[in-house]
């Protein structure tokens, strides 16, 4: 409190001042600002003052971490090479290594990043700059962030071992909004905690996971577990908890995960009160796969009525997991995209999974979103590549694949639900979805898939030119596939088929370079 910052040049933005007294001190910074488009925005305006500063090598490594760069690679690229980084979700794994990395040894300097940097990520630095209090809340606007929230950001200044303190700053603009700061975030209480148990779907997956390791073995040990833990010290009226648990315990029988175990037999009094619990081979099945049994549920009922259908289509399947909670939060449709949306719901009328509400229903607008969201997958199947998925989609790299992973999950999931339900040939098309899903291709590239170094670019472009099969591939000239795919690829691919080449007997015309683009030719087409 009361530090007089020593700024050479002043600026319009606060921001920009701080980090330039950060770097004239040597020092490093963190900036959180409450969206992904504020995080770019900012670190360009940051990278743009800074100078003295030329980390090319990285940058480049951090522009080609994707085949074909996306606009934010370039972005981040652009960044980087000034030290500066934006940190949030839309980032692949690889180029958040790269950033965290490069932070920690100290190459990168400031690093802007929304929020999901304070939580679990070891990243300190001396100074940390919290520009933006208020985040969208939805249909109740803009909102104040936690007090929780607020201390883990600040929490991110002062390195262990390395400073003595840190500094945690916020900006404010007036006298009274410095004032409400001091009040709210610096001597006010934080939130309270809340169990995560009272939230339905974690509740029923407790309790399944609980019956099916043999955990407890009837109710009134299921009721005495729940009776010790933090959620029904909050919750206080254990009658009501064990109401809510006597719910799931017949929603789980309902759904075929528990077995019956009064079913055609004469029950007393005593043992309903104390009913033996043990769960069938399905709930075992559920609970190993970590579903949420209403989401296992609605699967299998996806699936029943899959098997009614005449022509199976891949979107079908991947509008089924839309549906399911675990994929939230689901593309949003925009008010000029309704029209399109709904016109294109007609190409699968009637092949559909999950039944279309009312246009009048509440849940209307979320079938519409799932639609989206498939459609969005079904691209990625279809061979659109991460920079046509953001300019459609507007979904950055790390959400596409963040997506992909949990899809894959449900994907592998419905497949060992369908082979309990002996839906045989259900199995089949499961598999090949999810292949198509991991390599972004469509089926007809697939077995080429297999080759090590083949991607679907390098397939699709062998698939095109009448390589069809790895029979064909075995046959065809080395220079010739050479000339589709690259000399050391096409070399590596003939080794996997028993057929050795010298590379240096290998000869190949000069192309343009394929695929990656250097920063220095990006930044001379600009």
């Amino acid at each position: 409190m009361g530090k007089v910052l020593k700024i050479q040049t002043k600026q319009s933005d606060d921001v920009l001042n701080i980090v330039e007294d950060t770097l004239a001190n040597k020092k490093q910074v963190i900036v959180f600002v409450n969206t992904k488009r504020g995080a770019e925005s900012q670190a360009e305006r940051i990278a743009n003052k800074i100078k003295n500063i030329d980390m090319i090598e990285l940058s480049e490594d951090v522009l080609n971490v994707l085949p074909t760069p996306t606009k934010q690679c370039k972005r981040l690229s652009i960044c980087v090479k000034k030290g500066t980084a934006f940190h949030h979700a839309g980032l692949t794994n690889k180029q958040r290594e790269l950033v965290e990395d490069n932070f920690r040894n100290g190459n990168i300097k400031v690093i802007c990043a929304t929020p999901t940097l304070a939580m679990g990520v070891d990243l300190p630095a001396f100074r940390v700059i919290i520009r933006d209090l208020k985040r969208y809340g939805g249909r109740w606007g803009m909102q104040d962030i936690p007090v929780l929230e607020y201390e883990q950001q600040a929490g991110r200044a002062g390195r262990p071992g390395k400073e003595d303190y840190g500094e945690a700053i916020c900006i404010a603009k007036t006298e009274s909004e410095k004032e409400t700061i001091f009040e709210k975030y610096i001597h006010g209480e934080h939130e309270e905690i809340y169990s995560k148990l009272a939230v339905e779907p974690i509740l029923r997956t407790h309790v399944l996971s609980l019956i099916s390791s043999e955990y407890v073995h009837d109710k009134k040990s299921l009721f005495e577990f729940f009776d010790k833990t933090f959620y029904a010290h909050q919750y206080e009226d254990t009658g009501k908890l064990h109401g809510i648990l006597e719910k799931i315990i017949g929603l789980l029988k309902e759904w075929e995960f528990l077995k019956d175990s009064g079913q055609g037999n004469f029950v007393s009094a005593n043992e309903l009160e104390n009913e033996k619990l043990e769960s069938s081979l399905l709930g075992k099945r559920v609970s190993e796969l970590y579903l949420d049994p209403y989401t296992a549920f609605f699967i299998m009922e996806g699936l029943r009525k899959a098997t009614s259908k005449e022509k199976l289509y891949p979107f079908a399947l991947i509008h089924l997991f839309t549906n399911t909670l675990e994929l939230r939060p689901l593309l949003r449709v925009k008010t000029f995209e309704y029209e399109e949306i709904q016109g294109k719901m007609l190409e699968y009328y009637g092949n559909l999974l999950v039944d279309e509400p009312s246009a009048f229903d509440e849940s209307y607008d979320e079938f519409l979103n799932s639609i989206k969201t498939a459609y969005f997958l079904n691209d990625w199947i279809e061979e659109k590549n991460e920079e046509y998925l953001l300019g459609k989609y507007d979904v950055r790299p790390g959400e596409i694949h963040g997506k992909l992973e949990i899809t894959d999950w449900l994907v592998y999931s419905a497949e060992e639900l369908a082979r309990l339900m002996k839906f045989h040939s259900l199995i089949k098309e499961l598999a090949k979805l999810r292949l198509r899903l991991k390599y972004g291709a469509g089926e007809e590239i697939l077995p080429l898939l297999k080759l090590k170094n083949i991607g679907r670019v390098r397939a699709r472009k062998m698939f095109n030119n009448k390589l069809k099969t790895i029979t064909e591939i075995k046959n065809v000239d080395i220079t010739t596939l050479a000339q589709l795919i690259g000399k050391s690829a096409a070399i590596s691919v003939k080794s996997q088929l028993g057929q050795e080449y010298d590379p240096k007997k290998v000869a190949v015309r000069e192309n343009k370079r394929k695929g990656q683009i250097s920063l220095k030719a990006f930044e001379d087409k600009k």
